[in-house]
């Protein structure tokens, strides 16, 4: 099976907004509404810089199978950038098939040829089939850093009192 990994263009808005609207679901988060999806991944589509692509979408003969939701952050270590994997997704049906390898591998020789030092990541501790995916990998766990988040209401008051 070959699978064609490639950063996402305006032309692959609707491949995104399906996979944006399982990706929810697979969260257990409350059904997208496909247009509102659609409307979301073209404007995203529209703004991305070709420097920062954010979306990197894996297809299997045509049909789009998985996702890579990307963030490149300033400086990491040494001065080198780093990318910050957000999301990666497969669906269901194409799931121990090697996608989410060749998303990782789609990922990885791009901080290669850009000069990008590293990637980061976080997953659920709940999500055992994650965990075992990136200790696979080799990726290395890292308990020296606690996330946090900052949004709705609290997001509010600190915009209020800047």
């Amino acid at each position: 099976m070959a699978v064609d990994v490639r950063w996402a263009t305006t032309e692959e808005a609707t491949a995104l907004a399906v996979m944006l609207c399982e990706v929810a679901v697979h969260y257990q988060q409350p059904p997208l509404d496909a247009d509102r999806a659609l409307s979301a991944a073209q404007k995203w589509l529209g703004q991305e810089s070709p420097a920062y692509p954010h979306f990197a979408l894996a297809f299997v003969d045509g049909e789009v199978c998985g996702l890579a939701s990307v963030a490149i952050a300033h400086p990491g270590i040494d001065l080198e950038r780093l990318l910050f994997l957000k999301d990666l997704f497969v669906r269901e049906n194409a799931r121990n098939a090697g996608i989410g390898r060749a998303l990782i591998g789609f990922l990885a020789g791009h901080c290669l040829r850009e000069g990008i030092g590293r990637i980061d990541l976080t997953t659920e501790d709940w999500n055992e089939g994650a965990l075992r995916f990136y200790d696979g990998l080799g990726a290395e766990r890292h308990g020296q850093k606690i996330f946090l988040r900052l949004s709705g209401e609290t997001l509010k008051a600190i915009a209020t009192k800047s």
